[in-house]
């Protein structure tokens, strides 16, 4: 039976493509995959009951902290404290900003993948409680 989560992340988060992929979700906490295209974005959000952990691993991008820019690429991490407004830009116009996102506590039902930011929206899966193990 397996406990936990172990793998090499940043292979996983340079190989991965898909908007949004749940690695892992634990009762207090939630491992996820992102890729932004070209030009593309999160799009403004704020989770009330979520901080939220970002690294960085390819591309270069923009992240906006209530009303703070945050220019970043590949080795930086941003956090974003529970109830700030923020969003995250990819700035490049040839390359993907790939990256993973911790959230605390989960956000996203386990094993979700958004192959596209369309897909994200139109399919929004909110956390329900059931963990991965």
């Amino acid at each position: 039976m397996k406990k936990g989560y172990t793998d090499h992340i940043e292979t996983l988060t340079k190989e991965n493509t898909d908007f949004r992929r749940v690695l892992y979700t634990g009762a207090h906490i939630q491992l996820v995959l992102m890729a932004l295209r070209p030009g593309e974005e999160i799009g403004l959000e704020v989770h009330e009951d979520t901080d939220q952990f970002f690294r960085f691993e390819a591309g270069e991008g923009v992240v906006h902290i209530d009303g703070v820019d945050h220019i970043v690429k590949d080795g930086d991490t941003t956090i974003v404290p529970e109830g700030a407004s923020h969003n995250i830009i990819n700035t490049s116009t040839t390359d993907y900003l790939k990256l993973y996102t911790i959230y605390t506590p989960p956000h996203h039902k386990d094993g979700t993948v958004h192959a596209t930011r369309i897909d994200a929206e139109s399919h929004e899966e909110h956390f329900d409680g059931v963990t991965t193990e």
